[in-house]
């Protein structure tokens, strides 16, 4: 057997129902992995290695358990072992995990164990998992850099002087550098697909409804879903397969194993709209780097050598989203409970938009959501001319740790005193950054980032550069396809 580390994630599975190896085995091996590498990577904030080796002897005694009724056991598909039977996972520190300490990447908060389990924790337990820490996160989730006052940053493991992007980049550097087989993200506007582009990773946003995990708060634009952040797509599929509920009728795509199966299919021929446009651009007129275009490229001659159509979508974005969706995203964190006398310890960006946010009428926040439902109706209007719409996921290569709040860092992390105060330009940095994907989150669509350039020439040299794919809603499955058919 390959190192437990270089396993696929469905292999890793399939060893673990079928006994060759065992959960503390397996989870044991990436504590280790966790204490040698984390302390150049900065993906984990917690590690919770005692409670861990604990969940993994009980998955061990429930194999032993089933095992011992070879009828009722099954195969890697069903019996009396859940789907993820002790995979070892990480969640973000937004996500609760009971009797762990859930800072939310924030200073301005007291930092006391969570008395149960989130719901996505709770229903990837259910799926057998074990839990293995937690992973660092922006301030409240809000950055598209994983960078705080609390702990050190997370790094990209394919350069350490460059950031894994945000909000779930520690669990991006964490599958990236083989310190987990896969883990779940959440993605308000973003937060899968862009660190999945910075680490060289297979990230899906479904679409809004599909995964009733999602986890903000204050979210009233609905903008957040969880998904998952692999090494390949067929390692999407099986933790998507745990994070998706069985439908009533029991047809695929199902939890037990639906969408692993059906991302092996060849999907149909498609005609896939490119487009550069972006509703950021009348705001921050930006330009994206030769690296963006040339993952572009790529992506198209992938897609056309696989029998695709692509064409030219014009695609057109009224101009007044920049105000509407800021006023939707930040609405969370005014109404967020920090006492007053700590106020001073959130970071400038935060700091800013929370105060903007409290002065903030409803009126003009209930003006936003109307424009961005409407926005959203617009959009797919013209996204149905074409089965999938393809730009870059970045507009940029992964940018070095501190670049977005000017920062002077070295192997720690850094108080806010060091941080730049210019909130807007930070926020301006990540706009131009990541320009097409928080428009996927107002329309609720599913979007995936596969990793198809890198800057080096080959896998793995330099810096990873990806494409986004949305699809329409109810198309997780074909999105998964088109990656697993573009050798992803």
């Amino acid at each position: 057997m390959a190192e437990i580390h270089d396993l696929s994630a469905v292999a890793l599975r399939d060893a673990l129902r079928t006994g060759e190896l065992s959960a503390r085995q397996a989870a044991a091996h990436f504590l280790d992995r966790i204490a040698t590498e984390n302390r150049h990577l900065g993906a984990f904030i917690t590690v919770t290695g005692e409670q861990a080796l604990r969940e993994a002897d009980a998955a061990d005694s429930r194999h032993a358990r089933a095992t011992a009724h070879p009828a009722r056991a099954g195969g890697t598909e069903g019996g009396d072992l859940p789907l993820l039977h002790g995979m070892p996972v990480a969640f973000k520190d937004l996500t609760d995990i009971a009797g762990v300490v859930t800072t939310h990447g924030s200073a301005a908060l007291e930092h006391k164990p969570a008395p149960a389990d989130g719901a996505l924790a709770a229903a990837l337990r259910s799926a057998g998992v074990v839990s293995l820490g937690k992973t660092q996160v922006p301030e409240f989730g809000l950055t598209a850099y994983s960078e705080n006052r609390i702990a050190p940053p997370a790094r990209n493991p394919y350069a350490l002087s460059r950031s894994s992007g945000g909000s779930s980049g520690g669990s991006a550097a964490a599958v990236a550098a083989r310190l987990l087989p896969f883990a779940p993200g959440s993605d308000g506007g973003g937060s899968i697909r862009i660190p999945a582009a910075a680490c060289g990773l297979v990230g899906l946003k479904p679409g809004r409804g599909l995964v009733p995990a999602g986890e903000s708060t204050g979210d009233s634009a609905g903008l957040v879903v969880a998904g998952p952040l692999a090494r390949s797509a067929a390692d999407a599929a099986l933790l998507l397969d745990a994070l998706v509920p069985p439908p009533p009728s029991g047809h695929l795509p199902a939890k037990q194993g639906g969408y692993l199966r059906v991302a092996a299919q060849d999907p149909p021929t498609l005609r896939i709209g490119v487009s550069l446009d972006s509703p950021w651009q009348s705001a921050f007129p930006f330009r994206p780097e030769a690296a963006a275009l040339d993952a572009l490229d790529a992506g198209i001659r992938l897609l056309e050598a696989a029998g695709h159509e692509t064409g030219e979508a014009a695609i057109r974005y009224d101009n007044r989203y920049p105000g509407a969706f800021t006023t939707a995203w930040t609405a969370g964190v005014g109404s967020a409970r920090i006492a007053p006398q700590r106020e001073a310890l959130l970071t400038p960006l935060t700091r800013t938009f929370r105060r903007r946010a409290q002065q903030r009428s409803a009126a003009k926040l209930n003006e936003s959501l109307e424009f961005l439902r409407q926005f959203r109706r617009d959009t797919l209007a013209q996204y149905a001319a074409w089965d999938l719409i393809l730009s870059p996921t970045l507009a940029q290569t992964p940018r070095p740790v501190g670049w977005f709040t000017g920062a002077v860092h070295g192997d720690g992390y850094w108080p806010a005193a060091e941080w730049s105060a210019d909130a807007d330009d930070d926020y301006r940095k990540q706009c131009e950054f990541a320009p097409w994907s928080s428009l996927v989150n107002v329309c609720g669509l599913p979007a995936i980032s596969i990793p198809v350039h890198w800057t080096g020439g080959s896998p793995g040299a330099g810096l990873p550069m990806g494409i986004q794919l949305v699809g329409p809603m109810g198309s997780e499955a074909l999105l998964l396809q088109v990656a697993t058919q573009l050798g992803f």
